[in-house]
């Protein structure tokens, strides 16, 4: 190799080297909760994106070619019916990823997946270099399996509040998940966006919000809500809140709990 080559090549490494995702100070919480050998068979993999308020980032149906595991922002899971109309099943942020489905041996998108409230930035891998280093490794395997489980009971939640619980507390419980995910008190939501979510009309969600305004719990504005009294918020969420969260605790301790 020439002395020129010799150099090329150590610029690329250090080219390469520079562009590598590092562990510490990373956002999302089940890629810091990694074994430091575990993340870096992952880190040559992940590319940082920008995740814009609005953008879909996968649709019922498609391939799951890219997995994403959020920094920030608050990623949305629709059920897409045929009339086109859009019910929410679960929310994920920093504490999950997106593309779970590949971890339980879907290789398609079951739900679409929205960025909402807030833009934030993502840690992207393709399922191409996922999915081996999966077959390989127990551990980060059994890390986004109990993830997604902990998904599935917030799903089921889901479902059962929507059946037996009322409008207000199951609006609780969404600005709760929200609030989770979100950095500060402030969540940019719409009444349509909640009324889509909980599948009701905007008048009743404007019914729902009134009263939680009524208790303290949070002040509307326009398309935006203040949570202002979170401990009161989750007394009024009932059991609509808390089974779920508790799972994700139970299951990925040590990794940290929801902020």
């Amino acid at each position: 190799m020439s002395v020129m080559e010799g150099s090329s090549a150590a610029t690329d490494a250090a080219r390469n080297n520079e562009s590598l995702v590092r562990q510490a100070g990373i956002g999302n919480l089940l890629l810091a909760s990694l074994n430091p050998d575990d993340f870096a068979l992952l880190a040559p993999h992940l590319q940082r994106v920008q995740l814009e308020l609005n953008s879909v980032i996968a649709q019922a149906g498609a391939p799951i070619d890219t997995l994403f595991f959020p920094e920030a922002g608050v990623i949305g899971f629709a059920d897409v019916l045929k009339d086109g109309q859009r019910l929410a099943v679960a929310l994920t942020g920093r504490d999950g990823f997106v593309g779970w489905p590949l971890v339980l041996g879907n290789d398609r998108w079951p739900h679409q997946a929205i960025v909402r409230a807030e833009r934030g930035t993502a840690l992207r891998i393709r399922a191409a270099d996922l999915v081996p280093i999966l077959a390989g490794n127990e551990r980060i395997r059994t890390t986004l399996l109990r993830y997604a489980s902990s998904l599935v009971a917030q799903m089921a939640r889901t479902i059962v509040s929507n059946l037996i619980h009322p409008v207000e507390c199951r609006t609780a419980r969404w600005l709760l998940l929200y609030h989770d995910r979100v950095q500060g008190d402030e969540i940019a939501i719409t009444h349509e966006e909640l009324g889509v979510m909980l599948g009701v009309r905007r008048s009743s969600i404007t019914d729902a919000l009134h009263q939680l305004e009524g208790a303290g719990a949070v002040r509307g504005y326009r398309g935006r809500v203040l949570v202002r009294d979170r401990a009161r918020l989750e007394a009024l969420a009932g059991e609509t809140y808390g089974f779920a969260e508790a799972e994700y605790r139970r299951l990925l301790a040590p990794t940290a709990a929801l902020a």
